[in-house]
């Protein structure tokens, strides 16, 4: 069982803004007055995309963007840390959250880590916030500081964690949950099953227009989120 964390399980839009703007300013010196559009895109994708939305000129070589991206993400590291202590007073845990991490993690041979766009030490900082990161085994999970699309570190996960737990985990033994129409695209390119919750900007229409396998409006109902998680890895009978 793959998560993705933001929209889906929690929500601190606003404490995050406040880091991208803070880490952005000190690399670059300027502020951040447009933020793209964060939904289903990584931390690294979020700071190049704002450095066109703000006129900041692009960096004269790979080596040099490679250099500055390791700078915003040690500053992004450092502003969101500053900020923990905000994350639960101004955030909040989606309805049904806890109670459908602890329901599927009770299941026999469920394995649960996290596919995120957030860098490694945010992603833990927002889920330790809420109590919920014991839910994960984060030597399999796959973040934003991995420099590879979301379709390649959800393979990556796989491989992951096909190593560490010594069993198949093929694309039909593995779901991820998520709120974005660019997850879904990730499960089709990295195989997996998807479970769509509108609890982001899209819609569950345009949710399943874009082809997730279920849709659901929350995680707010345990049962159906475990029946959906049974309805998609049951093996079938054989005739």
């Amino acid at each position: 069982m793959l998560w993705n964390i933001d929209q889906t399980l929690l929500d601190v839009g606003r404490v995050s803004r406040d880091a991208y703007a803070d880490a952005f300013r000190q690399v670059t010196g300027r502020p951040l007055v447009s933020l793209p559009q964060v939904t289903g895109r990584s931390d690294s994708e979020i700071f190049f995309e704002s450095l066109a939305l703000n006129d900041v000129p692009p960096a004269r070589s790979d080596a040099a963007a490679a250099e500055l991206l390791t700078r915003y993400e040690w500053e992004l590291e450092s502003a969101f840390s500053a900020r923990a202590n905000q994350l639960a007073k101004v955030g909040r845990l989606l309805p049904g959250a806890h109670a459908a991490l602890s329901a599927t993690a009770s299941l026999p041979g469920v394995v649960q880590s996290v596919l995120t766009g957030t860098i490694r030490p945010n992603a833990i900082t927002k889920l330790r916030a809420f109590g919920i990161d014991e839910f994960f085994d984060f030597e399999i999970a796959g973040f934003g500081s991995d420099a590879y699309p979301r379709g390649s570190l959800l393979m990556m996960s796989r491989a992951r964690a096909a190593e560490k737990y010594g069993s198949a985990m093929g694309a039909e033994s593995t779901v991820y949950i998520a709120d974005a129409a660019r997850d879904i695209e990730a499960t089709s390119i990295g195989g997996a099953h998807c479970i769509s919750v509108a609890t982001g900007r899209e819609t569950a229409q345009e949710l399943q227009d874009a082809g997730a396998d279920l849709v659901l409006a929350d995680l707010s109902d345990t049962d159906q989120v475990i029946s959906a998680i049974d309805r998609l890895t049951r093996v079938p009978a054989r005739r």
